[in-house]
């Protein structure tokens, strides 16, 4: 596909996270910056405000490593997935976007990572009468029993054929799951990495490998 730059030859690049899909950056490439994104497997972009070559992580270390570049319809905007190294933000922040300008009141929003890193910040800020908390404070073992039962009340649900049931305790299951996660200091890009390798093993090999 033919790409569209614009009259100073950039394109704008939006930069995702590979494994949680959150937008991380806006920046822009040329001609020039791409090919060398390709060629180096690491984002590239052309700084507008010093008008140079500006390569991601080279002074802060937060690398972007690409894992694909794909373009819209129209071939004048590009979406790069990367895995970083780090912030993508100057300021420190995961993300270049975290100013909220509107956030619709109808509409629950409801992100894996959002509930991970609450649950994260009950383990580090410890809230009186959060149950979070209270777990984390019992350890290792009263999480593990907790996990455990509601394992159980999934396969109870399950059992009966109740849909519902069966969605409420897969829900207590996987806040519990995080808990643990957060417990053993398990993220959830280590969990997306390694079902990311299992995605292209082949079918005997994976068996194998969750024997």
């Amino acid at each position: 596909m033919e790409l569209k730059y614009d009259e100073k030859g950039l394109i704008p690049a939006i930069v995702q996270d590979h494994y949680t899909k959150e937008v991380l950056t806006l920046a822009y490439m040329n001609a020039e910056t791409l090919a060398l994104t390709i060629a180096e497997g690491r984002t590239v972009f052309w700084s507008r405000s010093r008008q140079e070559i500006w390569r991601k992580g080279e002074t802060s270390g937060n690398v972007q490593k690409v894992v694909s570049i794909t373009a819209d319809c129209d071939g004048d905007a590009l979406v790069v997935e990367v895995v970083k190294n780090g912030p993508a933000c100057h300021t420190g922040a995961e993300s270049c976007f975290f100013n909220e300008v509107y956030v619709s009141d109808e509409v629950k929003q409801f992100s894996w990572e959002g509930l991970y890193k609450l649950i994260e910040g009950r383990k580090t800020a410890p809230k009186e009468g959060s149950y979070t908390t209270y777990l984390f404070e019992k350890g290792k073992d009263k999480i593990l029993k907790k996990v455990g039962e509601e394992c159980t009340e999934v396969l109870i649900g399950a059992a009966k054929n109740d849909k519902e049931e069966t969605v409420y305790e897969i829900a207590d299951l996987a806040y519990h799951l995080l808990v643990l996660m957060v417990e053993m200091g398990i993220s959830l890009e280590d969990i997306i990495a390694e079902e990311s390798k299992r995605h292209v093993i082949d079918k005997k090999i994976k068996q194998e490998r969750m024997k």
